[in-house]
């Protein structure tokens, strides 16, 4: 049997890439603010300044949107090319690169009013947290996987198991202060506080996951006598 390969697209209009920057300005402001349910494609379409017929051109449905909403909103704060550093860029700032676009992220003020209403839909709409899990979390774990095997590859690192050590790295940078700040116990930290706080992460990952030559080598040391073992300037 012959597959005959399939018919391009007829070519349409071409759509303007300034509405469909503004549709998702408008969702992301608004379905924080009002909650998936309480947003129509008629207010996405009022608040971008476009018709609905517009936002449908670019966006088949509400979850399309909303997905698509999430993925901006992550790009803005944690683009791809944060993952992609240049082949001179030490392991330990490019770590600290990737913590910094994750913590603002997550710390972004619509992020964690959304982080507050999928925790608020878990057990009503199943269908709505996978989406979101999908377009932001999933995402950004899958870019820091392909990161940690970059490493491995380049032997910055020594990464047995890539895709749990993405888990562990956003994890410790999350810490329990993402958790105070969803439930609303402290304020978003400040850039003083995210500094300290990632330069500690970032310390102890590289740490963990130090190669194996340069682990045999730190332990190969001889050890200072006790009287020696004092911090030095």
């Amino acid at each position: 049997m012959n597959f005959l390969p399939p018919r391009p697209a007829a070519p349409g209009r071409p759509k303007d890439p300034e509405k469909r920057a503004a549709i998702l300005e408008a969702a992301m402001a608004l379905f924080p603010a009002r909650g998936y349910d309480g947003v129509s494609m008629d207010a996405i379409a009022q608040q971008a300044g476009v018709s609905k017929l517009t936002v449908y051109s670019h966006f088949a449905d509400k979850e399309a949107l909303f997905a698509a909403a999430v993925t901006e909103c992550c790009e803005q704060q944690l683009p791809h090319r944060v993952f992609e550093p240049s082949l001179d860029q030490p392991v330990h700032e490019a770590l600290t690169a990737i913590a910094h676009g994750f913590m603002d992220l997550i710390m972004d003020e619509r992020a964690v009013t959304l982080h507050r209403m999928m925790v608020a839909q878990a057990g009503q709409n199943s269908r709505l947290t996978e989406i979101f899990f999908t377009a932001g979390p999933r995402r950004t774990l899958q870019d820091m996987e392909a990161f940690l095997r970059q490493a491995n590859e380049s032997g910055s690192l020594h990464v047995p198991k890539p895709e749990h050590a993405a888990e562990h790295f956003f994890c410790l940078v999350k810490g329990i202060r993402h958790m105070r700040v969803l439930v609303g116990l402290c304020p978003i930290p400040d850039s003083d506080e995210r500094r300290a706080h990632i330069a500690e992460v970032v310390e102890l990952f590289v740490r963990a996951y130090r190669p194996a030559e340069r682990e045999s080598a730190m332990r190969a040391k001889p050890a200072m006598p006790a009287r020696d073992r004092r911090i030095r300037p």
